[in-house]
């Protein structure tokens, strides 16, 4: 694949601050027209006040420093944006919130035009779709690593993970766990009898290359087989993606694919499956910064490497489930958790 080519080092390479806000702007706009397009209205761009916690004003900052901020147009990156804006006010930027963009592409469009500063990311995504690789690597630090060295030439920067690894996982509904001889791990349902291998998938990874009959495989099980590793066809339910969830808590199947920081897991009252072999591709997120920002900015690696190891699986199941679940603003759910954790304080 192609990469973008360096940029000279000198801050004459950058945008400016004209075309830059020309370029999010429209962006913004084209988000603006996909959404009210699809019946949904975007979320608003007001974020709370910010006054320094842990998170310091930096220390000589000029009164006009600028940082630009984008996210997916989807509950967590909502999270995640909102979270990243209200970090960037407590450090003393001047911040444009461009979070809430239709898709990754266009996410990825920006921060590569370094049109933006920051995002979040996750490393899966950066590896298999932006860099186009045929196969994730489930080792989290070696997947972070592999897209932190190949994204520095195109004058990206990715700071340290976050433990949340947002991809895909079986779960089993709580009450059932002790029925399954408290199955733990995908490895558990191979000591299970056939008829308790239920399984609810969604279409496109029951057809993936990389999805059901290949993980089953990785597992020792086979797909349409009759004998003690088999998984009739029979046991498998193809739904929409918005009923795996539902019909796992209900009981239609043992074993419901899901994504691993979806709120539904807690709100359902879902345990997730221990991914015991490795099969699943590591989707840590981590911040994204522009190469030539964190230059000029070198603080700003200490305020997000400090967010960071705070951003689990159950936090994000949580915060997502306080927008999916209960409907609150994503930008209210991020300042109460910035402020409850100390980085933040209310203004």
């Amino acid at each position: 694949m192609t990469h973008a080519e360096p940029r000279d080092a000198s801050r004459a390479s950058r945008p400016s601050a004209g075309r830059r806000w020309v370029t999010a702007a429209a962006v913004a706009g084209a988000s603006a027209l996909v959404l009210s397009g699809c019946g949904l209205q975007p979320a608003a761009s007001f974020v709370p006040g910010a006054a320094p916690g842990s998170i310091q004003r930096i220390d000589d900052l000029p009164d006009d420093a600028q940082l630009t901020v984008t996210s997916k147009n989807f509950t967590e990156q909502l999270v995640l944006g909102k979270i990243a804006v209200l970090a960037a006010k407590a450090a003393g930027f001047d911040v444009t919130d461009e979070t809430n963009v239709p898709g990754s592409v266009a996410v990825r469009e920006l921060m590569t035009s370094h049109s933006a500063d920051f995002t979040y990311e996750y490393t899966g995504t950066a590896w298999l779709t932006f860099m186009a690789h045929e196969q994730g690597i489930p080792d989290k630090t070696e997947q972070w690593q592999a897209v932190k060295d190949e994204d520095a030439g195109n004058g990206l920067t990715w700071l340290e993970p976050a433990p949340m690894n947002n991809t895909y996982a079986f779960a089993v509904r709580d009450e059932a766990v002790s029925e399954l001889d408290d199955v733990a791990t995908l490895s558990d349902i191979t000591k299970l009898p056939v008829d308790q291998r239920t399984f609810c998938v969604e279409s496109e990874f029951n057809s993936r290359a990389d999805g059901f009959k290949p993980m089953l495989e990785k597992y020792g099980l086979e797909l349409g087989g009759s004998g003690d590793n088999g998984v009739p066809t029979s046991n498998v339910s193809i739904l929409d993606t918005g009923t795996v969830y539902t019909a796992t808590d209900r009981g239609k199947c043992n074993f419901g694919e899901v994504f691993t920081t979806d709120g539904r897991i807690k709100s359902l009252g879902l345990t997730v499956l221990e991914d015991d072999r490795g099969f699943f591709p590591a989707y840590n997120v981590a911040p994204v910064i522009d190469s030539e920002t964190l230059e000029e900015y070198p603080q700003l690696r200490d305020v997000y490497d400090q967010i960071s190891p705070a951003l689990t699986d159950e936090v994000l199941q949580e915060l997502n489930r306080q927008v999916d679940v209960e409907g609150r603003e994503p930008a209210d759910v991020a300042f109460d958790w910035m402020v409850d954790e100390g980085f933040i304080t209310a203004p």
